[in-house]
């Protein structure tokens, strides 16, 4: 947030500052209820114990979970996503899955899939997506603990 008031700053007259909350999971369910006025129905379920993430991995959880979502509204073709977010005891995983048609979809002509995999990277995760029987999923675990990067 600092950040942002900071870049505020350096912006030309008349621009507006964005002080907006940094995304972060706490507001999933205002992402869903945005992606259900755009048409796409969606589930969001938490198991575990939700704990306060570090910023970072917080705000790429939410990105990745975005981004999969608008996948799925973009490609998806009048499916139903699904979201799941569960702390485990060491990672934190996230699971994106549609019933959509599977066409083989891969995200080519954009950055979806790559920004994805480029947040799970920075952080030691893992990422899984693709084509499963009857739509399409994106399953990510990232590290709680910052040591084990």
């Amino acid at each position: 947030a600092e950040m942002r008031r900071l870049l505020g700053m350096l912006r030309s007259e008349g621009e507006e500052v964005a002080l907006a909350p940094e995304p972060s999971l706490r507001y999933l369910d205002g992402l869903a209820a945005r992606l259900r006025e755009a048409g796409l129905s969606v589930e969001v379920s938490v198991e575990g114990e939700p704990i306060e993430l570090l910023p970072g991995v917080d705000l790429s959880a939410y990105r990745i979970v975005q981004e999969a979502l608008t996948n799925v509204l973009k490609h998806g073709a009048n499916a139903t996503a699904r979201v799941v977010v569960r702390y485990l005891p060491s990672d934190l995983e996230l699971e994106v899955a549609d019933n959509g048609p599977n066409s083989g979809r891969i995200d080519t002509d954009g950055y979806g899939l790559v920004g994805m995999r480029e947040r799970v990277l920075l952080y030691g995760g893992m990422i899984d997506a693709g084509p499963r029987d009857g739509g399409f999923a994106v399953t990510v675990r990232l590290p709680l603990d910052p040591d084990r990067v």
